[in-house]
């Protein structure tokens, strides 16, 4: 049943100066010269008139590379729609899920339905009669069948919260506006076919994660991240390509999501419809509810 989670989810430089005694009064001159002039262009004024030259703090490059990076980012932000996407509540997802094991298929798409509440709640119903199903809240997670609520392996767990962390959406709501993030333009490059502007955030654990920006669209096409699996301390590659966006409610919704594990694809979800800001039935977030999706609304314990 793992196969089918549609689970979801990047340094600086200096100068030198020197001087000495034969230089001294070279030293003084400029002290010592009349002050600089320029022509203030105001009415009246003339070209002896003299108005104190303005000076600019000088700009390092590192800094116009983080200010770069950061227009991008939020020219992103926007083209998934802005203040709409940054205050989004909740949402809903349904389609069909496929799952791969080294790049290949590892059985027929099943259907699947997912309700996340921002930022740490999810909900992803499996088979067509929905009755199984894993929970995850906060640092918790559990599997929901006719039994009853049983706690998700910890792997299982420790793969979501991971995947969870570095999801797009905690990249672009909860990284972008932490000060100690390095915000880094890596330049220009092709992602998923499309032709992209490459970003790198990097956080104070020093993990890093890479978007890729439609150079067009500005949407973000690609994510990928590294982390180190801490049995065998091998380097683990991630990486989410993002396709046929539409628009919903205001934002920008990827129905296409493929993701891969060191190359090879590992999941692929085609969703048929999204929705957002619904205010869902807390019940379904609580392991302990009974809640029954199909069931109508009202006759649900827990409701809010």
């Amino acid at each position: 049943m793992k196969q089918f989670l549609p689970i979801l989810v990047l340094v600086c430089s200096s100068w030198f100066q020197a001087g000495g005694e034969p230089r001294n009064a070279a030293a003084q001159a400029p002290s010592q010269a009349a002050p600089q002039t320029v022509n203030s262009g105001l009415p009246g004024s003339s070209p002896g008139s003299s108005t104190p030259a303005a000076s600019a703090p000088a700009v390092s490059e590192d800094q116009k590379n983080a200010q770069k990076a950061k227009a991008i980012i939020d020219q992103g932000i926007q083209a998934l729609g802005g203040p709409a996407y940054l205050s989004l509540r909740d949402r809903e997802q349904q389609g069909r899920i496929y799952g791969f094991h080294h790049g290949r298929a590892s059985g027929a798409g099943g259907l699947f339905w997912s309700f996340s509440e921002f930022p740490d709640k999810e909900r992803v119903e499996l088979t067509k009669e929905r009755d199984i199903a894993e929970l995850y809240i906060g640092n918790k997670g559990y599997e929901l069948t006719y039994k009853g609520a049983h706690p998700i392996e910890k792997k299982d767990l420790e793969d979501y919260i991971r995947r969870r962390r570095f999801s797009l959406e905690a990249v672009l709501r909860t990284w972008v506006n932490d000060p100690g993030v390095v915000l880094l333009f890596d330049g220009f490059a092709i992602a998923a076919q499309h032709p992209a502007q490459q970003v790198t955030l990097i956080n104070a654990e020093n993990e890093s994660v890479t978007l890729y920006f439609d150079s067009d669209t500005h949407l973000p096409v690609k994510k990928s991240f590294f982390w180190r699996d801490p049995i065998d301390k091998q380097k683990n590659l991630e990486e989410e390509v993002y396709e046929n966006y539409r628009a919903v409610s205001g934002i920008m919704a990827p129905y296409n999501v493929t993701r891969f594990f060191n190359g090879d694809m590992s999941n692929q979800r085609f969703l048929n419809s999204v929705t957002v800001n619904q205010a869902l039935d807390e019940a379904m977030f609580d392991p302990n509810s009974g809640y029954d999706p199909n069931k109508p609304p009202g006759k649900q314990t827990g409701k809010r």
